[in-house]
């Protein structure tokens, strides 16, 4: 098996093994329209670093189509909650996306965190799969390095079996976890930078049912599962290009490479099985309420979190604070200025505005959209608010396409 994959993997080595993805929080987060220009040549990447700057050209047409949305769930667990209720919230807020017109519903590997239930993810896509009928339900993503890659594509291909046609399964390399927890999952710390591309082409084999496995991965083997690259650097954007696989960008708490990344994976993208022409998505945070007071507020508590998370004080998610983000010393505005750049906090709106120069400017073909927030019926309501908002802006990018 080892010896396929490193012969398929010399062969697509195109990037150099030293890119890595850069510092901070592992990725949260699983076809379509040719966006910009021409085909690279098959010869070597540049070594591209954070610092390099990439021109985005323009789509051409713009919006050539319906911008897709979806659903990021982190499964949080509310202060004064367990995982049973963060669970049984997790079904009804799935369904209720489904009815909302959401075209996919991802859940995200996190593991020693007490605010996020979705450690086990493919149990909880069973979960999910169970409480709704139509929308696609995955993993926005597995964290690969953390798993065989047979015992991943035997639950991927279990759910596939369950919940035909609506399974995909996206794919990072951080250890969503930190080190000590990293070790009691028994995980390998001293991997070298290839054994990522490695290990998603041997899920490729097994989902394919390779017949040089000697074996097929049961469930697993001729399932329709198809596989994402998730990432936050530059690194997931090359690997994502070189194997012709759709591309997510966890842009909702890692901004900071999104142009860039973007540019590369159209660029340098190669046709395959799966994908004929590049697609990307994008994290983007919605606190939506009818009110711009109320939304301010909702948000609170997903701002906690953030600091929280980077001050070591990890826990459930916290009720909102009137007046929070106002009380925070400049430095710690300044983080949250950062990484909850690609968000809105407002009426409709405000976030038909600020989806729309989103889309804009990234030229996406699809928006992820995440935010943690407290009270279950407020969070059903800011989902309501952000779907109406994205279909409005889906719709005028339509029409102008048409014009």
């Amino acid at each position: 098996m080892r010896s396929m994959v490193e012969g398929k993997w010399r062969d697509l080595r195109i990037f150099p093994s030293t890119t890595a993805f850069s510092g901070g929080p592992p990725p949260h987060l699983s076809m379509g329209r040719n966006r910009i220009g021409p085909r690279p040549t098959p010869s070597c990447h540049p070594n591209i670093t954070s610092n390099s700057r990439i021109e985005i050209k323009p789509a051409i047409p713009p919006y050539a189509g319906m911008t897709r949305f979806s659903v990021l769930d982190l499964v949080p667990v509310n202060e004064g909650s367990n995982p049973h209720e963060a669970l049984k919230r997790a079904a009804a807020f799935a369904a209720h996306a489904e009815s909302l017109g959401a075209h996919r519903y991802w859940v995200a590997e996190h593991h020693g965190m007490p605010g996020i239930a979705s450690a086990a993810t493919a149990v909880v896509l069973a979960h999910i799969g169970q409480a709704t009928s139509r929308i696609r339900i995955g993993a926005g993503g597995i964290m690969l390095p953390n798993h065989a890659p047979l015992l991943i594509a035997e639950q991927f291909g279990t759910l596939a079996a369950l919940f035909p046609g609506r399974v995909d399964l996206g794919l990072g390399r951080a250890p969503g976890s930190d080190q000590r927890v990293a070790q009691a999952m028994r995980r390998t710390l001293n991997g070298g930078p290839d054994d990522f591309p490695r290990d998603v082409m041997e899920l490729q084999a097994y989902f394919a049912g390779d017949g040089r496995l000697g074996f097929q991965a049961t469930p697993g083997a001729g399932e329709d599962v198809p596989l994402w690259i998730l990432g936050s650097s530059l690194y997931g954007a090359q690997l994502a290009a070189a194997l012709g696989l759709p591309y997510a960008f966890a842009s909702h708490f890692a901004p900071g490479a999104l142009d860039d990344a973007i540019a590369i994976y159209r660029r340098d993208f190669r046709p395959s099985a799966q994908l004929e022409q590049p697609y990307v998505m994008a994290g983007f945070n919605v606190f939506a309420a009818d009110t711009m007071e109320e939304a301010r507020l909702v948000a609170t508590s997903m701002q906690q979190a953030f600091i929280r998370l980077r001050t070591g004080q990890p826990g459930k998610l916290q009720p909102p604070v009137p007046g929070y983000y106002e009380s925070l010393p400049p430095q710690a505005q300044a983080i949250l200025a950062d990484v909850l750049s690609a968000s809105s906090i407002g009426t409709q709106a405000d976030v038909e505005r600020d989806l729309a120069a989103f889309i804009r400017r990234t030229q996406v073909d699809e928006v992820i959209l995440g935010g943690q927030i407290h009270d279950f019926e407020a969070r059903k309501r800011s989902l309501e608010i952000a779907m109406a908002a994205g279909q409005a802006v889906s719709a005028s990018h339509e029409a102008t396409a048409a014009e």
